[in-house]
């Protein structure tokens, strides 16, 4: 018999802290810089990331505290969904907020933590770490690739 999908039964704001943190997919997207354009509002993302993202794991190395560190830190929680509106359209929060399912490369729904790097949706390969350049570089299109 297969699990219940959680994320499937219950709104954002119902699920627990570990099904919350589930939800993500480990892309890095949310660690890149963003800078949105004024006259239309549409995010673009960098390919530099935030100097606590460890870019080849696509993960915070401090996440617990990654707010304290660094002032624009983009912390999501199910009561700010105004903050969704900076994630790429891939990501699950994003999806679910907008009453979409997760994309079949998704670790709860395939089951491999992996396959996001391997379609290459992940920043894996694609950003630099600020720890490592004080310059901004090249502006990439990540935001929306392989969606489903």
């Amino acid at each position: 018999m297969t699990p219940p999908r959680f994320w499937e039964q219950k709104s954002l704001t119902e699920l627990t802290r570990e099904e919350w943190e589930s939800l993500c997919d480990g892309c890095g997207l949310c660690c890149v810089q963003k800078l949105e354009d004024e006259d239309t509002g549409d995010v673009y993302f960098t390919d530099l990331a935030c100097r606590l993202l460890d870019t080849e794991a696509c993960r915070c190395t401090d996440y617990e505290r990654r707010s304290d560190e660094v002032e624009a830190c983009l912390v999501l929680s199910p009561d700010r969904p105004e903050a969704y509106r900076w994630l790429p359209g891939s990501c699950a929060y994003r999806r679910r907020h907008e009453g979409r399912e997760l994309p079949g490369w998704h670790h709860l729904v395939c089951g491999d933590r992996e396959a996001v790097h391997e379609i290459g949706v992940s920043v894996r390969g694609k950003v630099a770490s600020e720890r490592d350049t004080a310059e901004w570089t090249t502006l990439r299109v990540l935001a929306d690739e392989s969606e489903s």
